[in-house]
């Protein structure tokens, strides 16, 4: 098995309102060196050993399923590679 997780966040474009709300509390904590938090999601997905392109497989259930692109962007990481 392989084991990948997949972080979907906002791009950076697109306003995030809980990223501000957390923001602005963590500053009522008096915590004002915290410039700005952005908040996102992640997948972990275990792929298994049949996999032939795993990058090709990751791309497609996270264009197809995991992403909105109008909104939003990914990134991966390789977290247990099969051996």
């Amino acid at each position: 098995m392989t084991t990948v997780r997949i972080f979907v966040t906002y791009k950076p474009s697109v306003f995030d309102p809980q990223g501000a709300a957390i923001t602005d509390a963590i500053h009522t904590l008096g915590h004002d060196e915290v410039g700005s938090v952005a908040v996102g999601r992640f997948f972990d997905l275990s792929f298994n050993d049949e996999v032939t392109d795993l990058d090709a497989a990751i791309k497609d259930v996270a264009t197809k399923l995991l992403v909105n692109f109008n909104m939003e962007t990914y990134h991966y990481q390789v977290l247990e590679a099969a051996e």
